[in-house]
């Protein structure tokens, strides 16, 4: 796979991922650790996607 791709492939899925927050946060039936393990997913994949520009990631 190359860089770009993989790139891509990371930005879809933090893309979904934001999407999957947006809805459970609509939702008041999710659980709420629910809602914090997607968001920890989310800042994982944006990591990876720093990572592999070069980026430094601050938090």
């Amino acid at each position: 796979m190359s860089l770009a791709s993989h790139l891509d492939e990371l930005q879809r899925k933090h893309g979904d991922i934001e999407r999957e927050i947006d809805d459970a946060m609509n939702h008041p039936s999710v659980d709420d650790l629910e809602i914090v393990n997607l968001k920890r997913r989310k800042l994982a994949l944006k990591d990876a996607i720093e990572k592999l520009r070069g980026k430094p990631t601050t938090h």
